[in-house]
């Protein structure tokens, strides 16, 4: 399982660790996911990702999984998620 969420792509990044006589070692930073289900209002059903929680909160602060995909490019979603916006386009275009 990847360390990427699948709504931002956000992933590991790498630095150093710092001691206080100076000395350099490599770490990583790894994102803080976590395994959610978001609802979809358009589809009627639930799905399960694993997302950031800076990308949950851009969830929450755009309204919700539907109008999050609306807006999200297409490159930075995951397959999965890709398959969700394309699934909410067509259902918006049968309503």
């Amino acid at each position: 399982m990847s360390r990427r969420c699948e709504l931002t792509g956000k992933g590991p990044m790498t630095g150093n660790n710092v001691s206080h006589a100076n000395n350099k070692t490599r770490r990583r930073f790894l994102p803080n996911l976590q395994d959610v289900s978001l609802q979809s209002e358009a589809l009627g059903r639930s799905f399960k990702l694993r997302v950031s929680s800076a990308a949950l909160r851009s969830v929450d602060h755009r309204g919700g999984l539907d109008a999050y995909l609306a807006r999200a490019k297409d490159e930075e979603l995951s397959a999965n998620a890709l398959k969700i916006k394309r699934e909410l386009g067509k259902a918006a275009q049968a309503v």
